[in-house]
Formats: structure tokens, C-alpha cells, sequence
């Protein structure tokens, strides 16, 4: 037997042992599908966040600036798990909701923060002009920002909303540490159960990349369209 074939071998033993037997595969299935309901729901409740502050931060009030500039700084200048922590065990303790709504919650609250910046920068982006034709129409400034500056602002922020919602994906590592059973947490789970790390840390891995790369495809594909229609 030559060494690749015993290298062979010892790989196929080895995902045998951490994935099949025991159906030790069905743990990283069930992450799969924490992992996926989180970040979605993350992503929605980071949107409306990120819209409300980008909307503060625009805003010619000085209380709503206050309002917008000391949520971002703190949202930014704390860690996200240490933000999730605080979130699940303290403001929730009492709550009983499911844990991944919890999770949600929290990586919702963080990612506004960065979300409310992308918002922002898309909204400054569009010409003031767009703004004074839209009031001269006899809009107002809500109905203007609503049906003239946001429609012209997504394309513009829509490859950095794709970037933030596939960091938001990896950022979901972490939910193990509220007891939630994600991609991560199955690994180490099957890790400590086979005494064997080097399969389940590669095969996490391998899941997440999957994950990303379909999803990065999916939305370039979203991307070209609206650039194609805008070219039209």
C-alpha cells in the first residue's frame, strides 16, 4: 500500500468516524439551518435599524444626531459577543423567547450600526439636485427621500449591503455561546465527541465556504441586473 492510499484511507476513516456514524452529520444539518435563520433575521432587523439611524444621522435635529452618533460609536467600539451576551443574559434573561430570535436580536442591533453607515454614505452619494426636484414637484421631504434619493441609492449601496450580510454570516460563529447549536457549534461538539479536530474544524469550514460562495454568486447576479436596468 502506498502512502497516499494509506493517507486515503486514514481521511476516509476519519470522516466516517465524525459524520456518519452516529449520524453525527444531521448536528452540522441542524447548524446549517440556525446559522441561516439567524443571519436573516439579523439582516431585516440591521435594515430597519440601519435605516432609522442613517435617517438620524442625516437629520438637521441635533438630539436625532446625538441619538444616531452614540448608538453607532457604542455598537462599533464593543465587540459583537460580548454585545450578544449582554443582550441574551441580561436585557432578554427574563424573556422567553426562542434562543435564536434572541441571537437575532442582537446581531440585528449590531450589524445597524454598520448598515446606518452604508445608508448613509449611499444616501449622500445622490446629487442634492435629485432632492430640490423632488420638493419642487411639491413632495415632501419624506415622500422625496422615500420616492426619488432611496430608489437611486440602492444600487449604489447594494454591493456593500451583499458584503455586511456575508460578514454577517461568519459573525454567527458565535452564537454557541448562548447554548445555540450553529455550524461552529456542531463542529466542536463532534470535535470533543471523536477526539478528532482536524475533520470536523475542516469540515465547518468547507461548510461555510460553500455557504458564502453560492450566496456571493446569487447576489453578483442581483447586482448585474440592477446595474443592467440601469443602463437601459
Amino acid at each position: 500500500m502506498s502512502w497516499f492510499e494509506s493517507w486515503f484511507d486514514g481521511i476516509k476513516a476519519s470522516f466516517i468516524k465524525c459524520f456518519i456514524r452516529e449520524d453525527r452529520y444531521k448536528m452540522l444539518l441542524e447548524g446549517v439551518g440556525v446559522t441561516v435563520k439567524v443571519a436573516i433575521l439579523a439582516a431585516v432587523i440591521g435594515l430597519i435599524i440601519g435605516f432609522i439611524i442613517a435617517q438620524c444621522n442625516l437629520s438637521k435635529i441635533k438630539l436625532l444626531n446625538i441619538i444616531g452618533k452614540v448608538y453607532t460609536d457604542i455598537i462599533r467600539g464593543t465587540p459583537s459577543v460580548t454585545q450578544l451576551m449582554i443582550i441574551y443574559f441580561v436585557i432578554f434573561a427574563t424573556v422567553l423567547w426562542p434562543k435564536w430570535v434572541i441571537a437575532a436580536i442582537a446581531f440585528g442591533i449590531n450589524s445597524g450600526a454598520y448598515v446606518s453607515e452604508i445608508i448613509r454614505a449611499g444616501i449622500l452619494s445622490i446629487d442634492k439636485g435629485q432632492t430640490e426636484a423632488g420638493r419642487s414637484l411639491g413632495l415632501s421631504s419624506g415622500q422625496t427621500m422615500m420616492l426619488i434619493v432611496v430608489p437611486q441609492a440602492v444600487k449604489n449601496i447594494f454591493p456593500a449591503m451583499c458584503n455586511e450580510f456575508i460578514t454577517l454570516i461568519k459573525e454567527t460563529a458565535i452564537v454557541g455561546y448562548v447554548g445555540l447549536m450553529d455550524i461552529q457549534k456542531a463542529g466542536d461538539f463532534i470535535k470533543t465527541a471523536t477526539y478528532s479536530p482536524y475533520m470536523p474544524l475542516i469540515g465547518t469550514a468547507v461548510i461555510y465556504f460553500v455557504i458564502i460562495k453560492v450566496l456571493t454568486i446569487v447576489l453578483r447576479r442581483l447586482e448585474n441586473r440592477l446595474r443592467k436596468s440601469e443602463q437601459r
